[in-house]
């Protein structure tokens, strides 16, 4: 896939269409409203120009602000109510995530662990 986006010159995006503001029974799912908004904001290019911050545990970018999009949404952390339940439960996902990937660890002629979570 690596090199199919390299050729073709393409980006990839990642967008929460799942839950946020908390655990599931506590925050609420994203609204289709929330979804088009990202996704139109992709489609005509004005996400790739948006700033952007680095999630510290995840490593990847997450725009500041988005057409339409109410910015609490586009950090994860700052839609949870309880930040420091948010820091935990993410760094929880982030070692199952290290954990399920040892298995493929010196399987291949790349080590991509550099490019995992980082708790």
């Amino acid at each position: 896939m690596q090199e199919k986006i390299n050729k073709h010159e393409s980006q990839a995006w990642l967008v929460n269409t799942g839950w946020s503001g908390g655990q599931y029974g506590v925050g609420e799912r994203m609204s289709i409203k929330t979804t088009r908004a990202c996704i139109d904001s992709i489609l005509e290019g004005s996400a790739a120009e948006a700033s952007t911050v680095i999630d510290p545990i995840f490593g990847f970018d997450v725009p500041t602000s988005l057409p339409g999009v109410d910015s609490h949404v586009l950090d994860p952390k700052h839609a949870w109510e309880n930040p420091e339940e948010y820091d935990a439960t993410a760094k929880k996902l982030a070692g199952m995530f290290i954990k399920n990937f040892e298995k493929y660890a010196g399987k291949g002629s790349t080590d991509y662990t550099q490019y995992g979570p980082q708790i």
